[in-house]
């Protein structure tokens, strides 16, 4: 230092330099700073939420639209039929290959009825359960309850079939109390018609006699005080008898009680069973009923709920061998009722806790079961789960405050000594009086400190703290978006799509060889899941053939061995095949289940045209010349679609590929070997006088497997091209030009086709 001269120091950070380290906060902005940060976090964040829930979650398949059909913590349970010689022969309605042309329903399949059906006849639902069938002659009625979606109470529904089941016209609500009604046991007295249906809300049991069938119900007469559950009234030997469960009583568990009354009509007065209640244990033993008793070979069984696992789990059936005012005796048996093997893709994946079986007039048996694909307490599970994933990424956030500076307090001011000047008189009485809050705010002042430690171990400006920020982003938005999933996004499980409120199946069909066996195995485990497909047929082209048991599958698998290594085995006219939609689908092609049953319901409104998920475009313009979509995007019209990937009728279209008029076409297929698909093309637009031929479905993502396993067919795609350059001219000297039969992209409705 100079003696005498003023010595001015210098070097503090510039007005440019604050402006430009935006992460540095002082001391007296931190309060105002963290919340400045945390709400245009919450705002950015929640925006790119919803945007997210609007794009992926807004076109959920809820059958019916927004009125019915809404997500409900009871579930989303359906009705199925089925058939068979005896009640424990039972196969479900698509085991009958029962055809019905009006809902391109080639076969119909279970569920034949659903909340969607009902909300189409005007009656919103959420879901449908507790089926009872009546029959009048070969008429069949279904009552069946159903959730009010806006009262948000059971309701009685009743439908009617005449044709056996395959199809029901749903004719409206037939019981609409103030309280909640369920389980609609329906039966004959002296030449009436008599409805007891559940309703406990009210404390009593009733009975309703129908004064204009199957719609119009009067109340005939209290039966019973006493609020009883799942009941039903059966005659055996000279009594008529009464079982039900009743939760009120003192100790009762929980659908795991059981009582019997008796009386010498419907009407009472009941007389108590002298060992009621005959259960109160576990609810797995099927003590509650579940579904109408029937006889048969001259003995008497009743159906009972498992409760065990979740609330519905499966129905078991019991052979009551002693049944009288002093004592009660049943034994179970088996039902042999198939379990569904694609679980939360299946309508009755997770449980079924009705049943309700009944001799026709035929001396056949029919039976009409309630059906879930999630289990009890699903969606509130789900919602849990969500909103804990997203309070995660909001803490990630947090961190992410912490490490640009805008956080620098994790707990309140009021206890951060560093972030104020001066603290009131009572809390510091307070703090020197109590040596927990002593101990507390040391504790949370080293808390405190994380956010310096913070960001003097992964600085912004280093390397390593802007990676460290870029995985907390990356990390929060995917917790976010994993979290929504569990909210919006349902069970997970993928659901089929109806037609006039019918659900179908189709055969998958694929042709390989020895060389992609791992391609297929990965192929068959996948897609056996989908909610439509009921067979996988592989032809098998050369090799030895694999063993179909070495195969994960949710469903049959058939190995086709074809004598001749050709391409137009592909198409060969199969008689086993079921189905009359295939879905010719390549071996090392991977996508969601979700858009393989969009195509199956695009090819249902359109079973004369061939439904595919790849485009392609042959237009007139200069020489012909095989390319890929993005030429056809290019014109924004497309005119092909590929069959390696398509939807089809396999009658027609085998039929068709299998003609004298394909001859020559098949020979070119073979000289090639290659242009199959371009063939059947060639093939469909010549059947068709005018209009389209093709409709295309846009999947969201694939996967090519033969990327990893190396065995693609075509490796080449420049020389594939030119091979099929070539057959674009043989064909249109055979059969004709396709030019004129171009469609656009986007011009359906169900914006599939973008």
């Amino acid at each position: 230092m100079v003696s005498g001269q003023t010595v001015v120091v210098t070097g503090g950070p510039t007005e440019k330099t604050h402006r430009t380290r935006w992460w540095r906060v002082h001391d007296n902005g931190g309060a105002s700073s963290t919340i400045s940060f945390l709400c245009v976090s919450f705002m950015l964040f929640s925006s790119i939420g919803l945007l997210y829930t609007n794009m992926m979650y807004n076109g959920n398949n809820y059958e019916s639209g927004s009125v019915g059909c809404q997500p409900d913590s009871e579930g989303s349970w359906a009705i199925g039929v089925f058939y068979g010689d005896s009640p424990f022969s039972l196969k479900p309605i698509e085991a009958m290959n029962v055809w019905e042309n009006t809902s391109a329903a080639w076969p119909v399949a279970n569920p034949i009825v659903t909340c969607g059906s009902v909300t189409g006849s005007g009656y919103p639902s959420n879901f449908v359960a507790d089926p009872f069938l009546y029959l009048q002659g070969d008429v069949l009625y279904l009552f069946f309850e159903t959730k009010n979606s806006i009262t948000m109470q059971g309701d009685i529904g009743v439908a009617r079939s005449m044709d056996h089941g395959a199809s029901w016209e749903q004719m409206g609500v037939v019981l609409d109390e103030e309280w909640h009604l369920s389980y609609p046991y329906v039966f004959d007295y002296n030449g009436q018609i008599y409805m007891m249906p559940e309703g406990s809300k009210k404390g009593d049991l009733r009975l309703y006699r129908a004064v204009e069938f199957p719609l119009k119900w009067k109340l005939e007469k209290v039966i019973l005080k006493r609020p009883l559950i799942d009941s039903f009234i059966v005659k055996y030997e000279s009594r008529y008898w009464l079982f039900g469960s009743d939760h009120s009583r003192i100790s009762t568990k929980k659908n795991g009680e059981l009582e019997i009354w008796y009386s010498n009509t419907p009407f009472g007065p009941w007389k108590q069973h002298k060992k009621n209640p005959v259960y109160n244990t576990d609810k797995k033993t099927g003590a509650r009923n579940g579904g109408r008793p029937f006889f048969y070979n001259g003995n008497m069984y009743r159906l009972g709920q498992d409760d065990g696992e979740t609330y519905g789990k499966r129905v078991r059936v019991f052979k009551i061998e002693v049944l009288n005012p002093y004592n009660y005796k049943e034994v179970e048996v088996d039902l042999g009722f198939e379990k569904p093997t694609k679980g939360k893709n299946a309508w009755n994946g997770a449980r079924s806790h009705h049943l309700d079986v009944q001799r026709l007039n035929s001396g056949k048996w029919i039976a009409v079961s309630d059906g879930d694909r999630t289990p009890s307490g699903d969606m509130t599970r789900r919602k849990i789960v969500g909103w804990l994933l997203i309070l995660a990424a909001g803490s990630l956030v947090f961190v992410m405050g912490m490490l640009l500076g805008f956080v620098r307090c994790i707990v309140p001011l009021s206890w951060c000594p560093h972030s104020i000047n001066k603290r009131s008189d009572s809390l510091l009485v307070w703090g020197r009086s109590s040596l927990l809050a002593s101990r507390l705010r040391h504790y949370l002042s080293r808390l405190n400190r994380l956010s310096s430690v913070l960001r003097c171990k992964m600085n912004p400006k280093t390397s390593l703290g802007r990676f460290a920020f870029v995985v907390l982003l990356i990390a929060s938005i995917g917790l976010m978006f994993v979290g929504i999933g569990y909210i919006y996004g349902g069970s997970g499980g993928h659901e089929s799509y109806a037609i006039n409120h019918q659900y179908s199946q189709f055969t998958m069909l694929a042709m390989t060889y020895d060389a992609r066996l791992w391609n297929l195995k990965w192929y068959i485990k996948h897609y056996s899941q989908c909610p439509s497909v009921r067979e996988i047929v592989v032809v098998w082209n050369k090799g030895t053939p694999p063993d179909p048991t070495e195969f994960d599958s949710s469903v049959p698998v058939r190995i086709r061995v074809e004598e001749k290594n050709s391409l137009n085995n592909r198409f060969k006219i199969d008689p086993l095949i079921k189905t009359r939609a295939v879905l010719e689908l390549d071996d090392d092609i991977i996508m969601s289940c979700d858009h393989i049953e969009r195509g199956f319901k695009v090819w249902r409104e359109n079973p004369d045209r061939l439904v595919g998920f790849y485009p392609r475009l042959v237009n007139g313009l200069g020489p012909l010349e095989y390319r890929g979509e993005k030429h056809a995007r290019k014109f924004n019209r497309y005119n092909m679609i590929l069959t390696g990937a398509a939807f089809m009728d396999n009658q027609a279209a085998f039929r068709r590929y299998w003609s004298e008029e394909a001859a020559a076409g098949r020979a070119v297929v073979d000289e090639f070997f290659n242009c199959e698909d371009v063939l059947m093309n060639f093939l469909y637009a010549n059947a068709t006088s005018s209009g389209t031929s093709v409709e295309y479905v846009k999947p969201a993502w694939t996967i090519d497997t033969s990327k990893f396993s190396r065995v693609a067919i075509s490796e080449n795609t420049q020389a594939h091209y030119r091979v099929r350059s070539k057959c674009l001219e043989r064909f249109t000297t055979l059969y004709g030009g396709i030019s004129s039969r171009m469609v656009e992209f986007r011009r359906r409705k169900d914006g599939w086709d973008q």
